[in-house]
């Protein structure tokens, strides 16, 4: 309320009753600052309280604007199901302006409850010519946010949009995000970029990755690239605003490999996957990392086929994670590799090995830092890696495995060879070839299990629908089925994903809340119990036995695409294995897939080709690789090389991803998949 004295004041000059009420009024409101005209298309910083008041007092001709602003207030708060219901009573005969609107608040009503699929639709009905300076930020705001952090060209081109828009944090964290999604883009995607001839900022960035993968080794070559590129491209927001991880990197400290403590068990059952890993690293750091000549478009021997470590029951393994819009396009992209793993002189760093089956492991930790080490690699064995992260040790340590809860440290990073992340891998790699309805056949056991679990997890984030499961048994199993003319169906039962409750997302000022119930995100597919890709998890016996029997109970007009994991590629099958396996694609570690075939057939030798050992090996040269890029890895999620056992690349919790090769089986030949 304002001092009488004052209203007598403002009455002595003379000011009518009216405004003086009206000014009354706003001082004791505690709505927003308003104009007389509702505007739908600037800011609205009220509370839903107050504009759903003003939709009950308000006339026809405002009602409608209210209603608009009271739907945004309550999303922006999380109140769903009461948007849902102001939604449905607004009128069919809307303005161009609220029907602009209408999109882009439908839209985020969608992305809060996570039908992201539909958000998209929805916004690509939205025409931005139509929009106010506000409303175009929401509306790459929300292209950005039912994008789900998946890179494609179009989450690029929203990024780049919405830039000149913002400033401040929002402007920085546009700037990252724009920065991650280029960093995150396959190298499938990169090869097949093509951009339009006018989009020079995109240009820039593809030309900043470029720069990123070619110099990022080397922190003060990055910064000369860097500098160079900035004379390139001044106008690009990147230059006046460069990305915070390229910021960190050009500034970077390598993480110290003076002395390394490699912790292994070098006896008991797990001592044969130690000693070929102890032989990768000295390997690796003895020079054997040679470039790799160019690999061949296609294998026809035997002997590069893969035999896989999985660790399902049937091996003796002590391992417990199992180590074993555009215009017409105009100019194409140069694709940006990521950086190999380098070449390698003999390397000068001292290495000292701690057998963890000889003592406790918290004393060989606290040996390892009296003796000098800078870095730990190791342990192998998931109880001992566990003890290494609740330890609170101060050393950097490159854990050979995952503890069942991973923790996030800030000198603790976890490399590990599992099935489940082989399964992850398999989700990607479907996905990316388009296909929507999976059926896992996978092992009646715990490891089948983990397997069904990981992948079923991986695909829902990607945006896929329910995933379907068929157990299997073993060959003697599979061989009565055969006999029996039983085949195998495909008609698997849903795989039941209890997902994470989401804490909702804010970008650049616009908040989507997480839905206030727990409910299954839905999609856009409708799994009606129809397949058309099988991921198949099986040894080369089985897989004889199971692609047959699939062939007895499915059309071949079907056209169900068949995947198998690693478990099944082994050395030594012949012309008729590869013939019978005919259109199947299988997935394993770039070293055994052709990317290096002298190292590859030196470490074969060295094996008496039992690939299992093959990709411990893999993982002994990758875990050198690693640790002379530890920092890089733990203060750059996103950061990638590529390695023997994948493209390696660290999350924020700097786990090492690793994206595998895949291959098919062609008229008796292995080539690259399709």
């Amino acid at each position: 309320m304002l001092p009488s004295k004052v209203v007598r004041h403002k009455a002595g000059r003379l000011v009518p009753v009216l405004l003086a009420g009206l000014i009354l009024a706003a001082c004791s409101s505690q709505a927003p600052q308003q104009t007389s005209n509702v505007n739908i298309q600037g800011p609205a910083a009220g509370k839903s309280d107050y504009y759903l008041q003003q939709v009950q007092q308000s006339s026809d001709d405002s009602k409608t604007d209210w209603q608009l602003l009271a739907i945004r207030a309550l999303l922006k708060e999380g109140k769903y199901p009461q948007a849902n219901d102001q939604l449905s009573q607004l009128p069919q005969q809307l303005s161009d302006v609220q029907a602009q609107e209408l999109l882009l608040l439908r839209a985020q009503l969608q992305i809060g409850q996570q039908d992201f699929d539909g958000a998209q639709q929805r916004l690509g009905q939205v025409k931005p010519s139509l929009l106010s300076q506000d409303q175009l930020k929401r509306f790459y705001a929300l292209q950005i946010a039912a994008a789900q952090n998946r890179p494609s060209l179009a989450l690029l081109r929203a990024y780049i949009a919405q830039e000149p828009l913002l400033n401040g944090a929002e402007h920085q964290s546009n700037i990252d995000g724009t920065w991650q999604a280029l960093t995150q883009l396959s190298q499938d995607q990169l090869n097949s970029l093509v951009i339009n001839a006018d989009e020079n900022t995109l240009q820039g960035w593809l030309d900043l990755l470029n720069t990123w993968h070619a110099n990022s080794q080397d922190a003060q070559m990055l910064k000369s690239a860097i500098a160079d590129w900035k004379t390139r491209y001044p106008q690009n927001p990147g230059a006046k605003t460069l990305p915070t991880q390229l910021n960190q990197a050009q500034n970077m400290t390598p993480a110290s490999t003076s002395t390394i403590a490699l912790l292994l068990p070098l006896n008991g059952q797990a001592q044969v996957f130690a000693n070929a890993i102890q032989k990768g690293f000295n390997d690796a750091k003895n020079g054997a990392l040679t470039p790799p000549p160019t690999a061949p478009a296609a294998t026809d021997t035997a002997s590069a086929q893969p035999a896989a470590d999985h660790g399902d029951g049937s091996a003796s393994s002590p391992i417990s994670a199992e180590a074993t819009s555009p215009a017409q396009p105009q100019t194409a992209a140069a694709p940006a590799q990521a950086p190999t793993a380098p070449a390698a002189q003999p390397s000068s760093a001292q290495i000292k090995v701690y057998d963890t089956s000889s003592q406790p492991i918290a004393q060989l930790m606290q040996q390892a830092q009296q003796d000098g080490a800078t870095l730990v690699v190791g342990p192998l064995l998931k109880n001992n890696v566990e003890t290494v992260v609740n330890s609170q040790t101060a050393l950097n340590v490159l854990a050979l495995n995952e503890p069942e809860q991973i923790q996030n440290h800030p000198n603790i990073c976890y490399f590990a060879l599992s099935p489940e992340d082989e399964a992850r891998d398999a989700a990607h790699h479907i996905y990316e070839q388009g296909k929507r309805q999976p059926l896992l056949l996978v092992p009646r056991s715990s490891y089948g299990d983990r397997i069904t679990n990981a992948f079923a997890q991986e695909w829902q984030k990607l945006g896929g629908s329910t995933v379907q499961q068929q157990r299997i048994g073993n060959a003697a199993e599979l061989k009565q089925g055969i006999n029996s003319g039983a085949g195998i169906a495909l008609s698997g039962t849903p795989v039941t994903v209890q997902q994470p409750q989401s804490a909702g997302v804010s970008i650049a000022g616009l908040t989507i809340p997480a839905p206030q119930s727990s409910t299954s995100p839905p999609s856009a597919e409708n799994n009606s119990g129809s397949v058309d890709a099988v991921y198949i998890v099986a040894s080369q016996d089985e897989l004889q036995l199971i692609k047959p029997m699939i062939a007895m109970r499915t059309s071949s007009r079907n056209n169900i695409a068949l995947y198998a994991s690693s478990r099944s590629a082994q050395a030594g099958a012949g012309p008729d294995f590869r013939l019978e396996m005919d259109g199947l694609q299988f997935s394993d570690i770039p070293l055994l897939s052709g990317s290096n075939n002298a190292l590859m057939q030196q470490a074969a030798k060295s094996f008496n080709n039992d690939y299992s050992l093959v990709r411990l090996y893999a993982m002994g040269l990758d875990a050198w690789t690693l640790a002379n890029h530890f920092n890089q890895m733990r203060q750059s999620p996103g950061y990638a090389i590529d390695g023997n056992t994948g493209k390696l690349s660290a999350d924020a919790n700097c786990v090492i991803n690793r994206k595998l090769t895949w291959n098919q089986y062609r008229q008796g030949q292995i080539v690259p998949a399709q």
